[in-house]
């Protein structure tokens, strides 16, 4: 695999993890959603279970973004180490 090949798929996984990002705030906005519709419902049930599962998302999150912030670092370096910048088309 050459170095613009390796830039393409470091560019994908990127992609991938903002994706991956925005998955996990839509599943933590629909916990909040069921713990806000079980405020009027009352179920303990659900009281006693959704704020540790609500943590355990939150702190996937947060290791999900400092994993694509460290990659994003990584790839960059990898971009400046290699000089790719003349072989990258700015107009595309």
């Amino acid at each position: 695999m050459d170095k613009m090949q390796k830039l393409e798929l470091m560019d994908k996984i990127q992609r991938e993890l903002e994706d991956l990002q925005k998955s996990q705030t839509s599943v933590l906005k629909k916990l909040s959603q069921i713990a806000a519709h079980n405020i009027t419902l009352g179920v303990e049930l659900l009281n006693d279970k959704l704020p540790d599962l609500e943590e355990k998302v939150d702190s996937s999150l947060a290791d999900t973004t400092s994993l694509a912030e460290d990659f994003g670092a990584f790839r960059d370096k990898f971009f400046a180490d290699n000089k790719l910048g003349a072989s990258v088309d700015p107009t595309a």
